[in-house]
């Protein structure tokens, strides 16, 4: 099913659910003021067995408590007794390398979809028991049943979005309506760019009218010249270092996830997106459990306490991405429920395409191919920095030449 089709059965499952007159529902329990849970769930079955569950989630992805939000993780301990261990990465290929490389161990793993694609197929993820995982029935049919994960047997959706394209109103002058603007020498050290391979290399593919998924590695060839050839006019290539970047208005343009756009524009009111025309990502973010966790059920537990309706919405309102929980939709402020950034219309979703997991050979090389590349731009594009200082000197100096020259003549 295309992108298209899987969000317009969301929202219109999203709809009836909001028409439809819902059953009772069952006795809750109330954790904190914000917080409640199903009380037909045996939440307090692992007090008392000194359980740490280690989470490794995306950089800015929960609600924490910070900047008067509601503090699910805390929430959760006080529930089940169980202690959180939370640490973060910034992208799938730093949380597999992680994953791969064996020093450390987790319990619970938030990849995107190709990703889980990938660590299922070898053999990196656990199957998932959905009897400590009622809550499944929360999520939206339209975000089951995916390529990567067809039976739901590895992943549970957590959250989704597209990629959005950033730009500081007061530094681009109109507003752009592709992923050119990333390559405009206008711009030449006030461009931020996606710093991993797969993001990366699909805004470049997208721009030259390609699929985002690479069908063989003459392709891959292609479009990593493209990215060589923008490193010129790129400050730096980042992850979650973008938020104090576009909100302290230190450059001019930067891709991203519509999400975290949402928050920066939040923090910094000079700062506005676009969806690009030649089309964008879309993709789902999942929870799993890797296949040497230490505390497989009570990793389920956690997964099925995210997919409450309470914590959703805590988590939705403090983080801005778009939910796959019917019941929280609805729930949703209207500027967040309505959003075009969050949940974008027909025209966008037409054009977004959903990353896959690659063959082998393809993404070896897309790999291989991005760390050349960013190896060429520690030593390649230094000289270009020096050239357009050096050209700015030059030019500093020729208009004041200019003026004493006609201040001379002046008084001549």
């Amino acid at each position: 099913m295309n992108a298209w089709k899987r969000f317009a059965a969301l929202c219109a499952a999203l709809t009836l659910t909001a028409a439809l007159a819902l059953p009772a529902a069952a006795e809750e329990i109330e954790v904190t003021e914000d917080i409640t849970v199903s009380g037909d769930y045996d939440w307090t079955r692992f007090a008392g067995d000194n359980i740490t569950l280690n989470v490794y989630n995306w950089g800015l992805y929960i609600s924490d408590g910070s900047d008067d939000s509601v503090n699910v993780l805390s929430a959760f301990e006080e529930l089940t007794g169980i202690k959180v261990n939370y640490t973060t990465f910034d992208s799938n290929e730093s949380l597999y390398a992680k994953m791969k490389s064996g020093g450390a161990s987790y319990d619970v793993i938030f990849p995107s979809e190709y990703m889980v694609g990938k660590m299922a197929a070898e053999g990196m993820l656990a199957e998932l028991n959905y009897d400590n995982i009622p809550n499944i029935a929360n999520v939206g049919e339209a975000y089951l049943g995916w390529d990567f994960d067809p039976e739901n047997r590895w992943s549970v959706p957590y959250m989704w979005g597209t990629t959005v394209l950033i730009y500081n109103t007061t530094m681009v002058e109109e507003a752009p309506t592709s992923w050119d603007a990333l390559w405009d020498v206008r711009y030449a050290n006030n461009v931020l760019m996606f710093n991993n391979s797969r993001d990366a290399y699909a805004i470049a593919a997208k721009r030259k009218g390609l699929s985002l998924n690479p069908a063989s590695v003459e392709e891959v060839d292609t479009v990593m010249g493209d990215l060589k050839a923008q490193k010129s006019v790129v400050q730096a290539y980042v992850m979650d270092e973008i938020f104090d970047k576009m909100e302290g208005g230190e450059a001019a343009l930067a891709p991203y996830y519509a999400g975290d756009a949402l928050v920066m524009i939040e923090e910094n009111p000079d700062l506005a997106v676009v969806h690009p025309e030649e089309g964008v990502n879309f993709f789902v973010d999942n929870m799993c459990v890797p296949a040497n966790a230490k505390h497989k059920e009570a990793a389920e537990l956690f997964i099925n306490y995210l997919c409450e309706p309470s914590v959703g919405l805590a988590n939705c309102d403090y983080i801005g991405y778009s939910t796959p929980l019917t019941e929280v939709w609805e729930e949703l402020d209207d500027d967040l429920k309505y959003s075009e950034v969050a949940y974008p219309g027909k025209e966008v979703m037409d054009k977004a395409e959903v990353f896959i997991t690659l063959p082998e050979e393809v993404n070896a090389a897309l790999d291989a191919q991005w760390s050349e590349m960013k190896s060429y731009e520690e030593g390649g594009s230094g000289w270009m920095i020096v050239v357009f200082l050096l050209a700015a000197v030059a030019l500093s100096c020729f208009n004041i030449w200019r003026k004493l020259r006609k201040k001379s003549r002046d008084n001549y």
